[in-house]
C-alpha cells in the first residue's frame, strides 16, 4: 500500500502544466474549517504557496485564515509548554526525595511533550518557504487533478483516504486502508467511483513499510522479532509519476462536503516485491490523462488504460 507519497503542494504547477484551474472555494472551505478547530492536516508546502504569493482576493482571505490558524496553534502551543515545564518542575522536586513511579512517568511524559512542543513552535516561526512538493500520509489533505462536467481540469484539495459517496462516516475508522484502492476490489468496494470519479495526483516518490528480514531476503532467525523499515521508492530517471486515483464527495447530514481521494494499488514490479513490499500504485501514461479523467466510458477502457501503464523502473533507499 501506498504509505505516503511526495506530491506537488503548488497547485499552480498543475495550472502551468495542463492548463487547469484552482477550486478556490474549495480552499477557502478547507481553511475556514481548520481555521474554526476542525482537525485538518496538510503539507506545510501547500500554505506556504498562499502566505507567500496570493494573487486574488480570495487567495489573500485564504492567507488571512492560514495566519489567523497558526497563531492559535502557537497559542495553543505555548499554553502547553507552559504546563509540562510545571508538571517537569513538580516530578524533579518529587524524585529530589524519593522515587515514585508517577514522578519518574511524570518526567518522562513532561520532557518529550515539551521537546514536541519546542520543535512545533520553531517550525511554526520559521520562515515561509514555498516548495512544489510535500509529503502526504493518510488523513492528510492534498491538491487533487479531476475534470468537471465541461472537461475543464479541476484542483481541489482532497483527503488522503476516501470516504466514498453513501457511504457512513464511521467507516473511516472500520476501513482504515481506504487511502488506496486496490484494483482487484475496482468492481466490489469501488464501484461506484471506478469508471464515475477519477483523479491524479503527480508524485515524485512514495514510501512503503516493509520488514527487514523480507528487505535482507532472509528468513527471521531464531528468537528474532519482526523489525519494520520504511522505503523510499522513486522512478531511477528521476521522471514524475500520474498516479491513477479515484475519489469522491461525501455529503452528511448536518456536516460539511468532504473531498477525498486513493491512489489505485495493484501488484509490484520486480524490483518493488523483492525489496519486500506486495503493493505499487499505477503511473498513467501522458496521453492516456484526458480519457483516464473523462468519465463514463466502458469499463474495459480504463482498465485498459491501467494495463498500459508507464513502467519505471523504482530505486528504492532507507527513508529518513
Amino acid at each position: 500500500m501506498c504509505y505516503s507519497a511526495k506530491v506537488w503542494a503548488d497547485y499552480r504547477l498543475y495550472t502551468r502544466k495542463f492548463g487547469a484551474r484552482i477550486d478556490i472555494h474549495e480552499f477557502v472551505r478547507l481553511f475556514e474549517q481548520r481555521a474554526a478547530g476542525a482537525k485538518i492536516l496538510l503539507p506545510r508546502e501547500v500554505t506556504e504557496i498562499f502566505k507567500l504569493d496570493p494573487r486574488t482576493p480570495e487567495e489573500r482571505h485564504c492567507r488571512e485564515l492560514i495566519l489567523r490558524h497558526e497563531a492559535d496553534e502557537a497559542t495553543r502551543t505555548e499554553e502547553l509548554l507552559f504546563e509540562q515545564r510545571r508538571r517537569l518542575a513538580d516530578a524533579e522536586r518529587t524524585l529530589t526525595s524519593k522515587t515514585t513511579m508517577k514522578a519518574a512517568n511524570d518526567q518522562r511524559v513532561a520532557t518529550n511533550k515539551i521537546a514536541s512542543a519546542l520543535e512545533k513552535l520553531a517550525d511554526l516561526k520559521r520562515p515561509a518557504r514555498a516548495e512544489p512538493e510535500g509529503r502526504i500520509y493518510p488523513g492528510w489533505h492534498a491538491p487533487v487533478m479531476t475534470m468537471d462536467r465541461s472537461g475543464d481540469y479541476l484542483i481541489s484539495p482532497q483527503r488522503y483516504r476516501c470516504r466514498p459517496e453513501g457511504k457512513p462516516a464511521f467507516y473511516d475508522e472500520k476501513y482504515p486502508g481506504t487511502y488506496n484502492a486496490r484494483r482487484d476490489s475496482l468492481g466490489g468496494y469501488w464501484k461506484g467511483q471506478f469508471g464515475s470519479s477519477h483523479a491524479i495526483v503527480m508524485a515524485s516518490a512514495f514510501f512503503e513499510n516493509v520488514k527487514r528480514h523480507r528487505l535482507e531476503a532472509r528468513d527471521l532467525a531464531d528468537g528474532e522479532r519482526e523489525e519494520n523499515v520504511v522505503l523510499r521508492f522513486a522512478p531511477d530517471n528521476g521522471q514524475l509519476m500520474i498516479v491513477a486515483c479515484l475519489w469522491s464527495r461525501w455529503t452528511g447530514a448536518g456536516e460539511g462536503d468532504l473531498l477525498s481521494f486513493a491512489a489505485i494499488t495493484d501488484e509490484p514490479p520486480p524490483e518493488v516485491a523483492a525489496a519486500g513490499h506486495d503493493r505499487c500504485i499505477i503511473p498513467i501514461q501522458p496521453a492516456h490523462l484526458p480519457d483516464w479523467l473523462a468519465t463514463g466510458a466502458p469499463l474495459t477502457d480504463y482498465e485498459a488504460i491501467l494495463d498500459d501503464r508507464e513502467r519505471p523502473f523504482y530505486a528504492h533507499l532507507l527513508a529518513a
